[in-house]
């Protein structure tokens, strides 16, 4: 039986027994957290967007091009608006919408745009009041936001 023997005498390790320290940091179980935390954020960042519930109704009609950011307001399946996530009563808002005309338009004459979300359980009636209302503050640029669909006819 033959065996090596290092020039101490001993099976090739340094005296104590201890091994050098690694100088080397692996990466690989960082970038897997990190690819797995940018799927997670890339799925959940379009569920984001809008702040109040509402059931949209279908539409096949393609989404309009903006170059400002619109001003959003939700009717949500009780009846209660919401402008950009702030709920306003009916009976404020008149007044919340000429503030609204007066703060966003004054830049250049303009009304903002309007993007109105209806919930599509809501009576029609409450959604054309509100229109009223936004026509009565001179905020004309009104558009209906609806779940782009081509499945139905």
């Amino acid at each position: 039986m033959g065996m090596s023997v290092g020039p101490s005498g001993g099976s090739g390790r340094r005296r104590g027994g201890s091994r050098a320290p690694m100088a080397e940091i692996n990466v690989t179980p960082f970038v897997d957290v990190m690819l797995v935390l940018l799927i997670i954020f890339m799925v959940t960042a379009p569920l984001l967007v809008a702040g109040v519930p509402i059931d949209l109704p279908d539409s096949r009609a393609n989404a309009l091009e903006q170059e400002k950011e619109p001003v959003q307001i939700s009717l949500d399946a009780e009846g209660q608006a919401f402008i950009n996530d702030a709920q306003v009563s009916m009976d404020d808002l008149p007044d919340a919408l000429e503030a609204l005309r007066e703060q966003r338009g004054e830049d250049n004459g303009d009304a903002p745009q309007v993007m109105l979300r209806a919930d599509r359980a809501l009576d029609y009636g409450k959604v054309m009041l509100v229109m009223g209302e936004l026509n009565r503050a001179g905020l004309n640029r009104v558009s209906l936001v609806t779940t782009g669909s081509s499945d139905r006819p």
